[in-house]
């Protein structure tokens, strides 16, 4: 009996958390109505307000029994990260499905809950794969929806929680924590979520009003804005920002795209001490001479196949759109070579920023890694009780803190690498020798680097088993994995 009461009382903390996530997605539907009512599309006004209905029903039925229950401890929050983004996306898939079900022109592709809740996941995890071909014939409602996802999703809506209603307390602390979030701009982890929203926001207008300038019309200035700087990557054009051809919203874009990928801490001491603050910033140094090798290193593979122009321009968008986790394209990579995909994989593995919207392992975490190597290289021909430092910028850290850190990334990394095998492996059984492994591959880590590049394997007649694999492996890659594992383990064996 005195388990059962603990595991209750346990329940009880993860339910209230998952109340207040529903409550978020409410109150997201509910802001999306003015839109589907200003575009006249009334077929669309009763599914957002349904939606809105439901999970502010199932946020009450939620929290109101358990609003009591004890302090959310770390275990509590690596759950409730887990079962929150899957409830998010299940909530986010009711407004793309019902206005499919009672769409009366063109199909939509959501009619099936499954490409649904695969559309609805890539937005939340800010990913940008779609089931949409034809984007650009939803309505409007449906591209603001698909915007509006991956702009919150970028930032994370355990974030936005937490901004909305969250207190002072240990509790807010382990929830941010929990999702895949450590930089602190302030000691208050509320006023850090708080300021994180502000630059956000700021960084949005400036590349709405940007793009607008450059040509786009406002309507697709908003979505790109929205989706470019939260490095998500869903457009409204089939040929992704190809259907421009214009360099000048090109070059705004990668500045955007760079923007999202560098670390919300660094952007505000930038607006505290200047620019020089990104070149002081060792992990912002370290992702721009990535990017930079990378693009080049694609824009050279790139001459095999067409002018050196065209290849320079395409090499320097995609590898900067693959590194950065965004997934717009200005071409389709379909038949790039398979050196070429293999070199945006690895630009997709790596990622971002840590502390930024992107997703992929982070710089941070390479670069560990790879001091780590110089570092224990260096131990080996030490004498076993020399003190040999491990410096990342201007800190040194102890040797326990260094095992520490570099434990964690090892774990991390390994763990990501394993998921994405196995993403890999049944994503091929799935496919059979329809597309051949490379482009699996790449599917796989686009999904699970919540990039959103695609070499045309995600499509609305692909296996359900398929929308699910890499569902899945989109929700893995943007919780960092550590939260499903304990999830599953909670499952097995109680949330102890």
């Amino acid at each position: 009996m005195r388990a059962e009461r603990v595991f209750l009382a346990e329940l009880q903390v993860v339910l209230r958390a998952l109340g207040h996530l529903a409550a978020m997605v409410a109150l997201m539907t509910a802001l999306s109505i003015p839109v589907a009512a200003w575009f006249a599309e009334w077929n669309a006004v009763g599914p957002f307000a349904l939606t809105a209905l439901v999970a502010a029903g199932l946020a009450a039925a939620l929290y109101f029994p358990c609003r009591h229950a004890g302090d959310v401890g770390l275990h509590h929050a690596l759950i409730i990260a887990a079962v929150g983004w899957l409830l998010v996306a299940v909530l986010g898939a009711l407004p793309l499905y019902l206005v499919s079900q009672l769409s009366t022109g063109t199909p939509l592709p959501y009619a099936d809950f499954t490409a649904a809740f695969f559309e609805a996941m890539s937005g939340f995890t800010s990913t940008g794969l779609t089931m949409a071909m034809r984007p650009d014939l939803l309505p409007h409602s449906l591209q603001w929806w698909r915007s509006f996802t991956e702009w919150i999703g970028g930032v994370g809506v355990i974030v936005l929680m937490l901004t909305l209603i969250a207190g002072p307390g240990r509790a807010t602390m382990t929830l941010y924590l929990a999702e895949a979030r450590t930089e602190k701009i302030h000691p208050s982890v509320v006023s850090t979520v708080r300021t994180i929203w502000w630059i956000f926001l700021l960084f949005t207008g400036g590349s709405v009003l940007t793009l607008w300038l450059a040509g786009m019309p406002m309507w697709e200035a908003v979505n790109h804005g929205m989706t470019g700087i939260a490095t998500g990557g869903f457009t409204l054009w089939p040929d992704s920002i190809g259907h421009y051809q214009s360099v000048a919203i090109e070059v705004l874009l990668l500045v955007i795209m760079v923007a999202g990928a560098v670390s919300f801490a660094v952007h505000y001491r930038a607006t505290q001490h200047g620019l020089r603050s990104y070149m002081r910033d060792v992990q912002t140094k370290w992702f721009v001479g990535f990017l930079v090798c990378g693009a080049l290193l694609v824009s050279l593979e790139g001459t095999l196949r067409v002018l050196p122009g065209t290849a320079f321009r395409q090499g320097v968008f995609q590898y900067f759109s693959a590194m950065t986790c965004t997934g717009f394209q200005s071409t389709s990579i379909r038949e790039w070579s398979d050196a070429a995909k293999l070199m945006l994989t690895v630009g997709m593995f790596i990622g971002g920023a840590a502390g930024s919207t992107t997703g992929g392992i982070k710089v941070m975490r390479y670069l560990l890694l790879l001091k780590g190597v110089g570092w224990k290289l260096r131990k080996t021909l030490k004498p076993p009780d020399a003190v040999v430092p491990f410096r990342i910028g201007i800190h040194v850290f102890s040797e326990d803190e260094t095992w520490r850190r570099l434990e964690e990334a090892m774990t991390i990394t390994f763990l990501w690498v394993a998921f994405l095998l196995v993403g890999i492996v049944a994503m091929a059984v799935v496919l059979g020798n329809e597309h051949g492994l490379a482009n699996v591959i790449f599917e796989v880590a686009s999904a699970q680097g919540n990039v959103g590049l695609t070499t045309g394997i995600t499509h609305p007649e692909m296996p359900t088993a398929g929308k699910l694999i890499l569902s899945f492996s989109m929700w893995v890659g943007r919780l960092e994995i550590i939260p499903v594992i304990m999830l599953l383990r909670g499952l097995v064996g109680g949330m102890r």
